[in-house]
């Protein structure tokens, strides 16, 4: 273990890396029961999907883990599953097996890119002051997702976003375990974020929060995969062209946000501000893609949820290969891991997004040709619901204000071809 993570070189021990991964998986369970939700609406059985969920999440991680020593996880990402149901199936009226194929070809490209470093190049042209806002963005996403789930904050026609009824259910028992949680950090309890989810979950039975279903038994057998359901035939229309596009375009910059964040968190940026091993790391997302697609499910992507592993002082592949390994182990108990609430893990996602806002501290604020594009990718990720476009709308803003501002020559070349796809993406 030692040797292959290097534990000591980057000041962890074996107990604190697999404490950090399961955190990390708890916070991210949720991925097995609404993914299969989300694609069935698309007519998919949801037995097979989560099977092909859990082992594309299992594959994934572990290419990270063993190739990247990274401790990010990956999973079938939440947005592009719904743009595969709702938009792709329901909306265009195109099976799911073309939407698979489009999965697929997507994974295949990115494979390429990856081997090409182009992904990595366009890592690489990220300013160094929106790498620094992209982790802050991230939290205070994380933290939005975590009052979402929990039913803290709530849709308000008139505000878009309101208090939700914090006096019962889902949202008293995650305010209560956000108190235990911080209680636990406040004592500096190991685990504390992994005993808090714990902790919540069992708070949540008496206020029928969790529910064990009548008859429950914490094993049950895995469903089929849906292998290899691609349909080939209509791969060269136009709108299977802008399907690939959007899978490629929100893919390409929710796993390099994800990436870019988690690791500034972790401290593993190099003192030139790029990633290490970024194109190791790159891969295991096309690769986990690629797998996904043969397997059916949607898109696999880096989850911003291994922030909570990181916080709970994750740093090498060890945390990765825990949470993997757990993927697995899902397989068979799902029932165990589906009873774990949104409530239960709300407060761990808002209190990963206390973390992550420390790198605010050291971007530039009396330049505003770099504290303007930092400001707008910190608050377009979470009002957007989106990290690409919170990634988007800051560089473009420093491209825009560096070249109104007499500063052309700190927009690199590889920046202003990003630039131009992004606003290209928006045309289109």
């Amino acid at each position: 273990m030692e040797k292959f993570f290097q534990l000591k070189a980057h000041n962890t021990n074996v107990k604190t890396e697999i404490m950090a991964g399961i955190t990390t998986f708890m916070t991210m369970a949720y991925i097995l029961a609404v993914n299969p939700g989300i694609l069935s609406a698309a007519g998919m059985p949801a037995g097979g999907v989560f099977t092909a969920t859990a082992l594309a999440s299992l594959i994934a991680t572990l290419v990270m883990a063993l190739i990247a020593n990274l401790p990010i996880a990956l999973a079938p990402g939440m947005g592009l599953n719904a743009f595969f149901a709702f938009a792709v199936v329901l909306g265009m009226g195109y099976s799911w097996q073309l939407a698979l194929t489009a999965v697929f070809v997507e994974g295949i490209i990115f494979i390429l890119m990856s081997f090409f470093n182009i992904r990595e190049a366009i890592v690489k042209s990220i300013p160094a002051n929106i790498k620094k806002a992209v982790s802050v963005g991230i939290g205070l996403f994380i933290a939005f997702i975590g009052l979402q789930n929990a039913g803290i904050v709530v849709n308000n026609d008139a505000t878009l976003v309101g208090l939700g009824n914090v006096t019962s259910g889902p949202a008293l028992v995650a305010l209560i375990g956000l108190v235990l949680t911080g209680v636990l950090l406040a004592l500096k309890v190991k685990g504390a974020l992994l005993i808090g989810i714990i902790g919540t979950t069992i708070i949540g039975i008496p206020f029928g929060v969790t529910s064990i279903p009548q008859g429950w038994s914490p094993l049950k057998a895995p469903d089929a995969p849906l292998l290899f359901a691609f349909e080939f035939d209509k791969m060269f229309t136009l709108d299977f062209l802008v399907v690939l596009f959007t899978f490629l375009f929100v893919d390409i910059f929710d796993t390099i946000g994800t990436l870019v964040g988690v690791t500034t968190q972790a401290g593993l940026i190099n003192k030139d501000g790029s990633i290490p091993r970024a194109k190791q790391a790159l891969l295991a997302d096309a690769i986990g893609t690629v797998a996904g697609a043969a397997l059916g499910t949607s898109t696999v992507t880096s989850y911003i949820e291994s922030a909570s592993g990181v916080a709970e002082g994750g740093r090498t592949g060890l945390t990765a290969l825990t949470t993997a390994a757990l993927f697995g182990v899902a397989l068979f108990f799902s029932p165990v891991f589906l009873l774990v609430p949104g409530a239960a893990t709300a407060p761990a996602l808002i209190l990963v997004g206390l973390f992550m806002l420390s790198p605010v501290k050291d971007i530039d604020l009396s330049d505003y040709t770099e504290s303007i594009p930092a400001f707008i990718t910190m608050i377009f990720m979470p009002l957007t619901y989106s990290i690409a476009e919170g990634l988007v709308f800051g560089i473009l803003a420093y491209i825009f204000l560096k070249a109104i501002s007499g500063k052309i020559k700190d927009v690199t070349l590889v920046t202003w071809v990003v630039g131009f796809f992004f606003v290209l993406k928006h045309l289109i």
